[in-house]
C-alpha cells in the first residue's frame, strides 16, 4: 500500500470569492456616498498689517525716551510724568498698539518694573519687554 503524501497548497478559490463580492459590494454603494462641502468664510476687504510696537527706552541714567517706529523711528525724550499723555497720543489710531520696554542693561529691574507699573494703571492694553539675543559666541 502507498502512503499518501500531504498537500501543501493553498486553496485560493474561496478568497477570491470574497474579493469579487467586496467589489461588488464598493462598485454599487460608491455612488451613493454623498461628498461634503465645506462653507469657508469671507471678508469684504482685506485685514490690515499689523502696526509696529511703541517703544518705551530706559536708558543707562533711568531716563526715559520714546520711539515709533511707525512713524519714522526717531527717539523722543520723555519725562515720567509726560510717558502716558504722549502714549495715548501715539496711540489715538490703534489703542491696542502694543508698548515694549526697552531697559538698558545697567538699569536697575525696579526702574523698569516702575515704568510697567506706570502703563498698567494708565490701562495700556498690551504691554511686553524688548530684549536682545546673546551672540552665538556667548553662549
Amino acid at each position: 500500500m502507498r502512503q499518501r503524501k500531504l498537500m501543501n497548497e493553498i486553496n485560493v478559490v474561496p478568497y477570491i470569492d470574497v474579493m469579487l463580492v467586496l467589489l461588488v459590494i464598493f462598485m454599487v454603494t460608491a455612488p451613493m456616498i454623498q461628498t461634503g462641502s465645506v462653507d469657508l468664510p469671507s471678508v469684504g476687504k482685506s485685514s490690515q498689517p499689523p502696526v509696529a510696537p511703541l517703544e518705551v527706552i530706559i536708558k543707562a541714567d533711568s531716563s526715559l525716551a520714546l520711539r515709533d517706529r511707525a512713524r519714522g523711528g526717531a527717539e523722543q525724550v520723555v519725562t515720567r510724568a509726560d510717558l502716558p499723555a504722549r502714549l495715548r497720543e501715539a496711540q489715538t489710531a490703534n489703542p491696542q498698539q502694543a508698548v515694549l520696554i526697552a531697559g538698558d542693561r545697567s538699569v536697575k529691574y525696579e526702574v523698569v518694573l516702575g515704568v510697567m507699573d506706570e502703563l498698567q494703571r494708565q490701562q495700556v492694553a498690551k504691554i511686553g519687554l524688548l530684549v536682545q539675543p546673546r551672540p552665538a559666541a556667548d553662549k
